[in-house]
């Protein structure tokens, strides 16, 4: 398995900042990896509904489709899956002073052959985090400022 991983803190409250990342369709809005995500269930977020995404990955778009199997307080865990992988994203949003601390995870299990290669595509994963986090980051500020 793969885990990819960090933390950003803004100052936006914890309670705005998770409605908003607990809204997966978001994710295009400051995730430059994931550049299409469109809900599939209607209604507010809860567990069970399901979205449909597109990554990009070393030049080619993969699509996955994410469901929501976790949803507790500031606590939201997606499973997506293709016939390539399987990605588990967590997203925790904690109290900081008057804003938040977001913490994002995401595990990849590579299926069949591919499982092989996991650690020489560790770095093609890890390079995935900063753009994710600055984009996080600057989105999340961005609406503290409003």
């Amino acid at each position: 398995m793969i885990t990819v991983a960090g933390s950003v803190r803004s100052p936006l409250a914890a309670d705005k900042a998770f409605a908003y990342l607990s809204a997966f369709e978001h994710t295009p809005e400051w995730d430059p990896g994931t550049p299409v995500v469109k809900k599939l269930t209607e209604g507010p977020v809860a567990v069970g509904h399901r979205y449909y995404a597109e990554a990009e990955f070393r030049g080619k778009r993969r699509s996955l489709v994410y469901e929501v199997v976790d949803l507790t307080g500031n606590h939201i865990k997606l499973r997506g899956e293709n016939k390539t992988v399987i990605s588990e994203d967590s997203i925790d949003v904690s109290p900081d002073g008057s804003g938040c601390t977001v913490t994002y995870t995401a595990e990849f299990q590579l299926k069949g052959l591919l499982k092989i290669a996991e650690p020489l595509m560790k770095p093609a994963f890890m390079s995935l985090r900063d753009p994710a986090m600055n984009g996080l980051k600057s989105t999340l500020d961005a609406k503290a400022a409003v």
